[in-house]
């Protein structure tokens, strides 16, 4: 019997194809004669308030005289404390921040010892997956999109829960510490059966998470044949747990949750919901394009310290002749931040000290000079409403690179830290028992009256 080619673009579907993108253009200008914020920001990038939270802050903007708002270096803000006061907090006492930070984020409050510890205890309980799970959801038709297997991991999981639909706070709040503690395995998990099924390659194997090990040690545990990481390989991917852990109600796939939360959704439809979101290159995919542009710098660019020929490549980047065409310079710019993203602030340092031990460090100086480039070329080219400067996303994709981690695991380990945030953002919805989230859209089709079939 012949396989039946199920992504087959046939003839009648490229012609209803046409069709479909003909009548389905709306003239961009019209946005501006109804008032309507594209992306629900305004022309300032600003972006329109739909909510209420007391989860996180960003701050990108100082007030400045006669109502006007001056940019100013980034800030954020976990539940009222400033991100680099808690990472300097756990830091600085030479221990694991993601299971505190993680705590901080669900309940509001920073834990004490015996809180934490408590709390550790209790994720540790959770990291095992059904029987029979990774036989029957993850070995079986592997996906080539490590995102796409989590989500299915996620779905599957609700026919395995004994009480799915309720989302009552305690049954909900059970869901998503069990979600937090089994995202390192199902991703994990479902990169080695790629790995080996797809990919061809002759070992397979499955590490069980150990309970000693925080999630930044579980991940590198359980992803490494032989197991083994430095000390400062964990902290720097659990430092990236952490600064990618929560980003306010407003990202898309915050805001996901929180609309899909709002239809009275179970928790496992939710947090697929979000990483569908999550999944986006314009999203948590940005650090593989950044990973790809800096590939493809590495490549072309003959002498990386010559200044101008780096300026030269971004030039073309701007001008869709280099790179992927799209006439954007990945990891610069974000939607809020102009002056700086604090979460790249603070990751640089350690970025540098990880390019050290690797013995990296003519790539470090090399993302260095991008960074420190691409925002007066960006400006010299193009007419800008606010600043740019390098976003978290800049630096993520090298250091995941420096780990020896696996580009498909790039975006994964973005929603092992998110989901943090996303089950926080979904309980708060939750406890507030808001409405049902619907945003208006304005029809700008004209009327028409209806013609009989034999009659068109």
């Amino acid at each position: 019997m012949k396989k039946k080619n199920y992504s087959a673009i046939t003839p009648e579907l490229a012609a209803l194809a046409e069709l479909c993108q003909k009548n389905n253009f709306i003239d961009p200008s019209l946005y501006t004669d109804y008032h309507v914020y594209r992306g629900l920001r305004d022309l300032n990038g600003k972006g329109v308030p739909t909510g209420l939270t007391e989860i996180s802050e960003i701050v990108a903007k100082r007030p400045g005289e006669n109502g006007t708002e001056i940019p100013c270096a980034g800030e954020l803000y976990y539940r009222g404390y400033n991100i680099g006061d808690l990472v300097s907090g756990f830091s600085g006492k030479k221990r694991f921040g993601f299971e505190e930070i993680t705590y901080l984020l669900l309940f509001g409050e920073l834990p004490t010892a015996a809180q934490l510890d408590g709390f550790v205890t209790l994720l540790s309980s959770y990291r095992s997956l059904p029987s029979s799970f990774v036989r029957d959801m993850i070995m079986k038709a592997p996906s080539t999109d490590m995102m796409n297997s989590l989500a299915r991991s996620v779905l599957a999981m609700y026919s395995y829960d004994l009480n799915p639909d309720d989302t009552g706070i305690p049954n909900v709040l059970r869901q998503c510490i069990q979600l937090i503690a089994m995202f390192p395995m199902m991703s994990v998990y479902g990169y080695h059966a790629y790995n080996y099924y797809r990919k061809g390659n002759s070992s397979f194997f499955i590490h069980e998470p150990k309970p000693e090990l925080s999630t930044a040690e579980n991940l590198l545990h359980m992803l490494r044949i032989d197991s083994s990481y430095t000390e400062l390989e964990a902290k720097i991917l659990d430092l990236a747990l952490v600064l990618h852990a929560e980003h306010g109600g407003g990202n898309n796939s915050s805001f996901t949750t929180h609309v899909v939360t709002s239809s009275g959704a179970d928790t496992y439809s939710v947090v697929a919901a979000a990483l569908g979101s999550l999944k986006g290159p314009r999203h948590g995919g940005a650090n593989i394009k950044v990973r790809g542009m800096m590939n493809d710098l590495m490549a072309t660019v003959a002498d990386w310290d010559d200044e101008e020929e780096i300026a030269s490549y971004l030039k073309k980047i701007l001008h869709k002749e280099a790179f992927d065409k799209s006439g954007l310079i990945y990891g610069i710019g974000h939607a809020i931040y102009s002056v700086s993203d604090p979460r790249a602030e603070i990751f640089r340092s350690f970025v540098e000290k990880l390019a050290k031990e690797k013995r990296l460090e003519r790539e470090y100086s090399l993302y260095a000079a991008v960074e420190r480039l691409a925002p007066q070329v960006i400006a010299s080219e193009r007419k800008i409403y606010k600043g740019v400067s390098a976003n978290v996303d800049f630096y993520s994709g090298f250091v995941y690179t420096m780990l020896g981690l696996p580009v498909e695991l790039f975006t994964p380990i973005f929603a092992i830290a998110r989901i943090a945030g996303w089950s926080a953002h979904r309980l708060e919805e939750l406890v507030g028992g808001g409405k049902i989230i619907r945003p208006a859209y304005l029809s700008v089709r004209p009327r028409r009256e209806y013609l009989p079939i034999d009659e068109r």
